[in-house]
């Protein structure tokens, strides 16, 4: 089972057609009922309740992560500000290490450089 992402809503919700492809499911933060710019906690329920990973360069989920343990696990991306099409691919590359990180009990958090 390959695992299923939310995107953060400091990522392009235009990545989600892209990553479907190569993972079960994607959905954007802005696309899955919450208010728009929702609020970190809210989208972390959401994913815990969906079981979905969170994918996102906003370092509060770190935050959320090490309060609240797991799940739900969250993919961190130290890339800095890069493109649309430079972060989908470097969660493509990783779709391996996430698939891995997913099945970990013991990891809550995943940093792609």
């Amino acid at each position: 089972m390959k695992p299923k992402l939310l995107l953060d809503a400091n990522l392009s919700w235009r990545s989600t057609a892209v990553l479907k492809t190569h993972f079960e499911d994607c959905f954007h933060a802005d696309s899955i009922g919450l208010i728009i710019l929702a609020k970190d906690k809210e989208i972390w329920e959401y994913a815990k309740l969906h079981d979905l990973l969170i994918i996102t360069n906003d370092e509060d989920f770190l935050n959320l992560s090490a309060i609240n343990g797991f799940p739900p696990k969250v993919v961190l991306l130290k890339i800095g500000n890069q493109s649309r099409r430079t972060t989908e691919h470097v969660l493509i590359n990783a779709q391996l290490q996430i698939l891995d990180f997913s099945l970990s009990l013991e990891y809550g958090v995943l940093e792609l450089i």
